[in-house]
Protein backbone atom coordinates (compact mmCIF):
# COMPACT_ATOMS: atom_id res chain seq x y z
CA UNK A 1 0.00 0.00 0.00
CA UNK A 2 1.25 3.67 -0.15
CA UNK A 3 2.52 5.89 -2.89
CA UNK A 4 5.71 3.93 -3.11
CA UNK A 5 3.54 1.50 -5.65
CA UNK A 6 3.72 4.23 -7.96
CA UNK A 7 7.13 5.00 -8.54
CA UNK A 8 7.85 5.59 -12.19
CA UNK A 9 12.07 4.65 -13.22
CA UNK A 10 12.67 6.32 -17.03
CA UNK A 11 15.95 4.17 -18.00
CA UNK A 12 17.68 5.01 -20.78
CA UNK A 13 20.82 3.59 -22.34
CA UNK A 14 23.48 5.61 -19.80
CA UNK A 15 21.19 6.98 -17.42
CA UNK A 16 17.83 6.74 -15.29
CA UNK A 17 15.36 9.34 -13.72
CA UNK A 18 13.22 8.81 -10.76
CA UNK A 19 9.85 9.87 -10.39
CA UNK A 20 7.37 9.55 -7.32
CA UNK A 21 4.84 9.02 -9.74
CA UNK A 22 4.58 9.16 -13.49
CA UNK A 23 2.45 12.19 -13.45
CA UNK A 24 4.37 15.39 -14.01
CA UNK A 25 2.93 19.42 -14.94
CA UNK A 26 3.43 20.19 -18.14
CA UNK A 27 5.55 23.11 -19.02
CA UNK A 28 4.07 26.31 -19.11
CA UNK A 29 1.05 25.71 -17.42
CA UNK A 30 2.50 24.72 -14.12
CA UNK A 31 5.01 27.87 -12.99
CA UNK A 32 8.40 27.38 -12.13
CA UNK A 33 8.36 25.99 -8.55
CA UNK A 34 5.44 25.58 -5.69
CA UNK A 35 2.55 27.90 -7.53
CA UNK A 36 -0.31 24.60 -7.45
CA UNK A 37 1.00 23.40 -3.72
CA UNK A 38 -2.77 25.13 -2.88
CA UNK A 39 -4.73 22.48 -5.12
CA UNK A 40 -2.89 19.56 -5.31
CA UNK A 41 -1.21 17.00 -2.81
CA UNK A 42 2.52 17.35 -3.68
CA UNK A 43 3.29 13.62 -2.75
CA UNK A 44 1.65 12.73 -5.87
CA UNK A 45 3.26 15.46 -8.06
CA UNK A 46 5.33 12.97 -10.32
CA UNK A 47 7.58 16.48 -10.98
CA UNK A 48 7.63 19.87 -12.17
CA UNK A 49 8.58 20.73 -15.56
CA UNK A 50 8.98 24.11 -15.32
CA UNK A 51 8.24 27.32 -17.53
CA UNK A 52 10.58 27.12 -20.79
CA UNK A 53 13.46 29.03 -19.32
CA UNK A 54 16.53 31.17 -21.79
CA UNK A 55 19.65 33.01 -21.46
CA UNK A 56 18.09 36.35 -20.87
CA UNK A 57 14.69 37.37 -19.68
CA UNK A 58 11.84 37.51 -22.07
CA UNK A 59 8.77 39.29 -22.06
CA UNK A 60 7.04 37.11 -24.73
CA UNK A 61 4.60 38.20 -27.25
CA UNK A 62 2.46 40.94 -27.28
CA UNK A 63 -1.52 41.26 -27.93
CA UNK A 64 -4.05 38.87 -27.44
CA UNK A 65 -2.20 35.74 -26.02
CA UNK A 66 -4.94 32.86 -25.63
CA UNK A 67 -8.07 32.08 -27.17
CA UNK A 68 -10.34 29.32 -25.75
CA UNK A 69 -11.83 27.05 -28.03
CA UNK A 70 -13.81 23.69 -27.68
CA UNK A 71 -11.99 21.26 -25.49
CA UNK A 72 -8.66 22.87 -25.69
CA UNK A 73 -6.81 26.71 -26.30
CA UNK A 74 -4.68 28.20 -28.30
CA UNK A 75 -1.42 29.88 -26.95
CA UNK A 76 0.85 32.69 -28.13
CA UNK A 77 2.70 33.58 -24.73
CA UNK A 78 6.29 33.55 -26.40
CA UNK A 79 8.45 32.02 -23.60
CA UNK A 80 8.06 34.73 -21.07
CA UNK A 81 10.38 34.21 -18.36
CA UNK A 82 12.54 35.26 -15.53
CA UNK A 83 15.67 34.15 -17.76
CA UNK A 84 18.37 31.51 -16.28
CA UNK A 85 20.28 33.80 -13.80
CA UNK A 86 16.63 34.53 -11.94
CA UNK A 87 15.50 31.20 -11.78
CA UNK A 88 18.75 30.02 -10.33
CA UNK A 89 18.78 32.50 -7.78
CA UNK A 90 14.87 33.03 -7.16
CA UNK A 91 12.99 30.12 -8.22
CA UNK A 92 15.77 27.12 -7.41
CA UNK A 93 15.37 27.44 -3.60
CA UNK A 94 12.24 27.44 -3.45
CA UNK A 95 12.23 24.30 -5.76
CA UNK A 96 15.06 22.76 -3.04
CA UNK A 97 13.09 24.10 0.21
CA UNK A 98 9.93 22.31 -0.82
CA UNK A 99 11.62 19.39 -1.41
CA UNK A 100 9.72 19.36 -5.19
CA UNK A 101 11.14 17.37 -7.73
CA UNK A 102 11.53 18.95 -11.64
CA UNK A 103 12.87 19.07 -14.82
CA UNK A 104 14.22 22.48 -16.28
CA UNK A 105 12.74 23.23 -19.39
CA UNK A 106 15.25 25.25 -21.92
CA UNK A 107 14.86 27.12 -24.83
CA UNK A 108 17.11 29.19 -27.03
CA UNK A 109 17.30 31.04 -30.39
CA UNK A 110 20.74 29.53 -31.53
CA UNK A 111 22.90 26.58 -30.73
CA UNK A 112 25.21 29.03 -28.16
CA UNK A 113 22.02 30.26 -26.45
CA UNK A 114 21.36 26.29 -25.90
CA UNK A 115 25.13 24.96 -25.66
CA UNK A 116 25.39 28.28 -23.09
CA UNK A 117 22.52 26.75 -20.86
CA UNK A 118 22.77 23.23 -20.87
CA UNK A 119 27.00 24.61 -19.62
CA UNK A 120 24.99 26.44 -16.50
CA UNK A 121 22.04 24.24 -15.72
CA UNK A 122 24.84 21.48 -15.14
CA UNK A 123 27.56 23.36 -12.82
CA UNK A 124 24.02 23.80 -10.48
CA UNK A 125 23.56 19.88 -10.50
CA UNK A 126 20.27 20.33 -11.95
CA UNK A 127 19.63 16.44 -12.74
CA UNK A 128 17.27 17.11 -15.13
CA UNK A 129 16.37 19.22 -18.56
CA UNK A 130 13.96 19.16 -21.08
CA UNK A 131 15.14 20.56 -24.25
CA UNK A 132 12.45 23.06 -26.07
CA UNK A 133 12.96 22.51 -29.72
CA UNK A 134 8.94 22.80 -30.67
CA UNK A 135 7.35 25.84 -29.67
CA UNK A 136 5.69 27.56 -32.49
CA UNK A 137 5.15 30.97 -30.98
CA UNK A 138 8.35 32.25 -31.22
CA UNK A 139 10.36 33.78 -34.56
CA UNK A 140 13.43 31.92 -34.00
CA UNK A 141 15.02 29.29 -32.63
CA UNK A 142 12.95 26.24 -30.72
CA UNK A 143 10.82 24.75 -33.64
CA UNK A 144 13.28 26.03 -36.48
CA UNK A 145 16.05 23.67 -35.07
CA UNK A 146 13.38 20.78 -34.54
CA UNK A 147 12.06 20.37 -37.63
CA UNK A 148 15.32 18.82 -39.62
CA UNK A 149 16.33 15.63 -38.55
CA UNK A 150 20.21 16.69 -38.81
CA UNK A 151 19.77 19.95 -37.74
CA UNK A 152 18.34 18.58 -34.25
CA UNK A 153 20.99 15.64 -33.78
CA UNK A 154 23.90 18.25 -34.37
CA UNK A 155 21.70 20.45 -31.58
CA UNK A 156 21.33 17.25 -28.96
CA UNK A 157 24.72 16.77 -29.48
CA UNK A 158 26.15 19.59 -28.67
CA UNK A 159 24.11 19.89 -25.53
CA UNK A 160 24.97 16.19 -24.83
CA UNK A 161 28.20 17.30 -24.46
CA UNK A 162 27.86 20.72 -21.85
CA UNK A 163 25.23 18.37 -19.56
CA UNK A 164 25.89 15.47 -17.53
CA UNK A 165 22.17 14.72 -17.02
CA UNK A 166 19.06 13.29 -17.64
CA UNK A 167 18.38 14.81 -21.19
CA UNK A 168 14.87 14.70 -22.79
CA UNK A 169 13.94 16.28 -26.03
CA UNK A 170 10.18 17.70 -26.55
CA UNK A 171 9.31 17.50 -30.13
CA UNK A 172 6.88 19.11 -32.28
CA UNK A 173 4.07 17.48 -34.11
CA UNK A 174 4.04 20.02 -36.38
CA UNK A 175 5.95 18.21 -38.83
CA UNK A 176 5.27 15.25 -41.80
CA UNK A 177 6.82 12.53 -40.00
CA UNK A 178 8.26 12.32 -36.65
CA UNK A 179 10.22 9.01 -36.53
CA UNK A 180 13.84 10.44 -38.59
CA UNK A 181 13.63 13.36 -35.59
CA UNK A 182 12.88 10.44 -32.56
CA UNK A 183 16.10 8.78 -33.79
CA UNK A 184 17.83 12.04 -34.38
CA UNK A 185 17.57 13.02 -30.61
CA UNK A 186 18.44 8.98 -29.67
CA UNK A 187 21.49 9.38 -31.96
CA UNK A 188 22.73 12.53 -30.13
CA UNK A 189 22.51 10.85 -26.70
CA UNK A 190 19.12 11.94 -25.73
CA UNK A 191 17.62 9.95 -22.81
CA UNK A 192 14.10 10.54 -23.24
CA UNK A 193 11.41 12.12 -25.44
CA UNK A 194 8.67 14.56 -24.63
CA UNK A 195 5.57 14.70 -26.91
CA UNK A 196 3.81 16.24 -28.17
CA UNK A 197 4.17 20.02 -27.84
CA UNK A 198 1.12 22.16 -29.36
CA UNK A 199 -0.12 21.70 -32.97
CA UNK A 200 -0.19 25.08 -34.97
CA UNK A 201 -3.52 26.13 -34.46
CA UNK A 202 -6.10 30.03 -35.60
CA UNK A 203 -9.14 31.23 -33.27
CA UNK A 204 -11.06 33.40 -34.65
CA UNK A 205 -14.15 34.93 -32.96
CA UNK A 206 -16.38 37.24 -35.08
CA UNK A 207 -19.11 39.98 -34.12
CA UNK A 208 -21.95 41.82 -35.56
CA UNK A 209 -23.34 44.92 -34.65
CA UNK A 210 -26.33 45.64 -37.49
CA UNK A 211 -23.61 47.03 -39.71
CA UNK A 212 -20.46 45.60 -39.90
CA UNK A 213 -18.74 42.40 -38.57
CA UNK A 214 -15.61 42.85 -36.12
CA UNK A 215 -12.79 40.41 -35.25
CA UNK A 216 -10.12 38.57 -32.89
CA UNK A 217 -8.33 36.41 -33.94
CA UNK A 218 -5.37 34.37 -32.35
CA UNK A 219 -2.79 32.18 -33.78
CA UNK A 220 -0.26 30.18 -32.11
CA UNK A 221 -0.44 26.67 -30.33
CA UNK A 222 -3.35 24.84 -29.74
CA UNK A 223 -3.55 21.80 -26.59
CA UNK A 224 -6.03 20.51 -24.75
CA UNK A 225 -8.35 17.51 -24.71
CA UNK A 226 -9.22 17.95 -28.61
CA UNK A 227 -4.90 17.48 -29.46
CA UNK A 228 -5.38 14.00 -27.77
CA UNK A 229 -5.67 11.72 -31.20
CA UNK A 230 -2.76 13.55 -32.46
CA UNK A 231 -0.91 13.16 -29.36
CA UNK A 232 -1.84 9.29 -29.10
CA UNK A 233 -0.39 8.91 -33.08
CA UNK A 234 2.56 10.33 -32.07
CA UNK A 235 3.85 8.58 -29.45
CA UNK A 236 3.15 5.57 -30.97
CA UNK A 237 5.01 6.97 -33.94
CA UNK A 238 8.09 7.17 -31.74
CA UNK A 239 8.07 4.84 -30.04
CA UNK A 240 8.21 2.46 -32.95
CA UNK A 241 11.67 3.46 -33.90
CA UNK A 242 12.98 4.30 -30.54
CA UNK A 243 14.22 2.35 -27.03
CA UNK A 244 14.71 5.27 -24.87
CA UNK A 245 11.82 6.18 -22.69
CA UNK A 246 8.71 8.69 -24.00
CA UNK A 247 6.67 10.87 -21.77
CA UNK A 248 2.98 11.79 -23.66
CA UNK A 249 1.46 15.00 -23.03
CA UNK A 250 -1.83 16.34 -25.00
CA UNK A 251 -5.08 16.00 -23.72
CA UNK A 252 -4.71 14.17 -20.56
CA UNK A 253 -7.41 15.11 -18.16
CA UNK A 254 -8.05 11.21 -16.20
CA UNK A 255 -6.70 8.04 -15.42
CA UNK A 256 -8.54 6.39 -19.06
CA UNK A 257 -6.05 8.90 -20.64
CA UNK A 258 -2.98 7.90 -18.99
CA UNK A 259 -3.58 4.09 -19.63
CA UNK A 260 -4.17 4.95 -23.41
CA UNK A 261 -0.70 6.62 -23.82
CA UNK A 262 0.74 3.97 -22.04
CA UNK A 263 -0.51 1.53 -23.78
CA UNK A 264 0.51 3.61 -27.21
CA UNK A 265 4.10 3.10 -25.67
CA UNK A 266 4.63 5.82 -23.06
CA UNK A 267 6.22 5.54 -19.75
CA UNK A 268 5.16 8.20 -17.63
CA UNK A 269 2.90 11.45 -18.85
CA UNK A 270 2.73 15.29 -18.30
CA UNK A 271 -0.35 17.21 -17.60
CA UNK A 272 -0.90 20.87 -19.37
CA UNK A 273 -4.15 22.66 -20.41
CA UNK A 274 -5.88 20.70 -17.54
CA UNK A 275 -3.88 22.37 -14.93
CA UNK A 276 -6.01 25.50 -15.52
CA UNK A 277 -9.91 23.94 -15.77
CA UNK A 278 -9.11 21.23 -12.67
CA UNK A 279 -6.11 22.63 -10.85
CA UNK A 280 -6.09 19.00 -8.83
CA UNK A 281 -6.07 16.84 -11.59
CA UNK A 282 -2.21 15.77 -11.22
CA UNK A 283 -2.68 14.75 -7.50
CA UNK A 284 -6.71 13.81 -8.78
CA UNK A 285 -4.80 11.29 -11.48
CA UNK A 286 -2.02 9.96 -9.52
CA UNK A 287 -4.67 8.98 -6.74
CA UNK A 288 -7.09 6.91 -8.94
CA UNK A 289 -3.71 5.31 -10.31
CA UNK A 290 -2.94 4.06 -6.88
CA UNK A 291 -6.42 3.17 -5.83
CA UNK A 292 -6.60 1.09 -9.47
CA UNK A 293 -3.44 -0.50 -8.32
CA UNK A 294 -4.38 -1.80 -4.86
CA UNK A 295 -8.01 -2.60 -5.77
CA UNK A 296 -7.12 -4.97 -8.79
CA UNK A 297 -3.86 -6.37 -6.79
CA UNK A 298 -0.80 -4.93 -8.84
CA UNK A 299 2.37 -5.11 -7.58
CA UNK A 300 2.84 -1.45 -8.48
CA UNK A 301 2.82 0.66 -11.13
CA UNK A 302 5.70 -0.53 -13.36
CA UNK A 303 3.14 -3.97 -12.68
CA UNK A 304 0.54 -2.24 -14.62
CA UNK A 305 2.01 -0.48 -17.17
CA UNK A 306 3.22 -4.09 -18.75
CA UNK A 307 -0.08 -5.26 -18.28
CA UNK A 308 -2.10 -2.58 -20.60
CA UNK A 309 1.37 -3.15 -23.09
CA UNK A 310 -0.18 -6.64 -23.22
CA UNK A 311 -3.75 -5.82 -24.01
CA UNK A 312 -5.03 -7.91 -26.77
CA UNK A 313 -6.87 -5.96 -29.63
Amino acid sequence: MGIEKLKTVLKSHNRSLVLKTPILGASGTYGYNNEFEDFINLEYLGGVVTKGITLEKRLGNKGDRIFEVTSGMINRIGLENVGIERFIKEKLPVLKEKKIDFILNIAGSSFEDYEKLAKIVNDNNIKAIEVNVSCPNVNSGCLEFGKNPKTLEELVFKIRKNYDGFLIVKLSPNVSDIKPLALAVQNAGADCISAINTLHGLGIKLNYNGEVFTKKSVQGGLSGRCIKPVALYYVSQIKSVVDIPVIALGGISKIDDVFEFISAGADAVQTGTENFTNPSVISDIAADIEEFINKNNFKDFEDLKSKIRLARG
